[in-house]
């Protein structure tokens, strides 16, 4: 479920199949003038990636350690606010991270590429080349040598295989595919407002497969800013008779992974809107005219949103022999250490993490890998001085679910629920907490204060 955008990859096959006789025929890059530093690279520039390379770099900047970040995109959006870019309510331009200009303000070096494979033995990563919209070679091939390998991928969404899936339906991964389902969305209602025929069957509608958080969050922003959309002179239809938008889940609730009494308050929201919630069936099909249930329902619909379950990159699953879980995600040990190997880590949704006491892996949340990054940048620490690295520690602060203006809600640490605006106020809290890691105490504060003045000037979602 990708696309190709600027600054995305067109690599050959016999790159994307890691052929490392083609790696072997190229210099190592040196990550730094000093190679007397200790070399710590870090694949994947997401929530965990970016906070740990921003830490590191504040803790040691150009001193005993030489940072280097690689990632395949060029800017950074926080991963949970994804939903809101797909409605339009966040504009992904303005609030993204621009690696190269942040990577030279906190002390790291940013690699653009996406990483194919490592040499473990050799302890290197190889990096295969990038390329623009006209395949014009843009960076070689490369390979990074390393003393600390730390992977922090992150997921994709699983589509378990679904036909259709992959052709008709977008995933919320990457910024880039947020906002192409929100120009699909917009086009969606300039032309349904614009056509002289009645209304095709499933049109302005919308599908939302997979009830997590991702998907129910999705399902109160579609409903807030369609209507929005529609208050802009789209007055030739009736937007609140035609609109239809519908949840999916295999599971027997919606929120399966969140507490059940967070779940009831959001689906009784939820219905109060009008979404419809379909829980217990499982999308056998999805085509360019809707989505089939089984083997004799089908829900027509002009947009399908698929974010049903996760897996990390497939990838990692033949990542030189370390060991992974059935859905690719690196096995590691109490230090985040992938197991078989004491110099590569992963933290994030990438780490199948199970802590001592416990049956289940930690969960694919941003506050587990907010807290690995933290941890790892003391183990890393650790092992500049020679010293062996600490067990981490979790701690679960809960639960937080925001449905666009009209309801949030929240299970706190000790069983404490929330809702309202002071769920809310929490909820948004937690955005600014990834902010501040990565920017500091001021400019978060100057760009929020930023933001509150330019909520005046400008339209409450984005229109084109």
């Amino acid at each position: 479920m990708e696309i190709i955008t600027p600054g995305m990859r067109l690599v050959p096959e016999a790159v994307l199949a890691n052929d490392a006789a083609l790696f072997r025929k190229i210099p190592e890059t040196p990550s730094h003038p000093d190679r007397s530093l200790h070399r710590v690279v870090i694949v994947g520039g997401g929530a965990g990636g970016l906070e740990l390379a921003t830490r590191l770099g504040r803790k040691f900047g150009k001193r005993r350690v030489s940072i280097t970040l690689v990632d395949r995109n060029r800017t950074h959006v926080w991963k949970p606010l994804l939903h809101e870019v797909a409605s339009g309510t966040l504009n992904a331009s303005t609030d993204a991270v621009e690696y190269i200009a942040h990577a030279s303000r906190h002390h790291y070096r940013y690699r653009i590429g996406e990483v194919v494979g490592i040499d473990r033995a050799k302890r290197q990563v190889f990096v295969a080349p990038s390329f623009d919209d006209d395949g014009r070679q843009i960076i070689p091939p490369r390979v990074l040598g390393y003393d600390t390998l730390v992977m922090a991928v992150g997921s994709v969404c699983n589509d378990f295989g679904t036909p259709g899936a992959i052709r008709h339906a977008i995933a919320l991964d990457t910024a880039a595919q947020a906002a192409r389902f929100n120009q699909r969305m917009i086009n969606a209602c300039l032309r349904a407002n614009a056509q002289y025929e009645p209304l095709l069957p499933g049109q302005l509608h919308c599908v939302v497969v997979g009830a997590g958080a991702t998907g129910v969050e999705l399902a109160a922003e579609l409903h807030k800013s369609m209507r929005e959309i529609a208050s802009h002179n789209l007055d030739n239809i009736d937007f609140d008779k035609l609109i239809r938008i519908t949840i999916v889940e295999a599971g027997s609730r919606i929120l399966p992974a969140l507490p059940e009494q967070l779940a009831r308050a959001s689906a009784h929201l939820l219905r109060d809107l009008g979404v419809q919630i379909r829980c217990g069936v499982k999308v056998t099909e999805v085509t360019a005219e809707g989505v089939r249930l089984g083997e004799k329902l089908f829900i027509a619909a002009e947009l399908v949103v698929w974010s049903a379950g996760i897996k990390a990159p497939d990838f990692l699953k033949d990542l030189d022999g370390l060991e992974t879980d059935g859905i690719n995600r690196l096995v590691v040990d109490e230090t985040l250490r992938a197991k078989g190997d004491e110099n590569v880590f992963a933290i994030g949704d990438c780490a199948n993490c199970v802590l001592p006491g416990e049956n289940n892996p930690l969960p694919p949340r941003a506050q587990t890998a907010h807290q690995q990054a933290d941890h790892l940048v003391k183990a890393i620490a650790a092992r500049v001085k020679g010293q062996q690295a600490p067990a981490f520690r979790y701690r679960d602060y809960g639960s937080l679910v925001s449905l666009a203006d009209y309801g949030s809600f929240g299970n706190l640490i000790g069983g404490l629920k929330i809702g309202g605006l002071i769920a809310r106020l929490m909820y948004r809290s937690l955005h600014k907490m990834h902010l501040k890691a990565v920017h500091g105490t001021l400019k978060t504060a100057l760009d929020t204060f930023a933001e509150i003045l330019a909520r005046r000037t400008k339209p409450r979602v984005k229109l084109h």
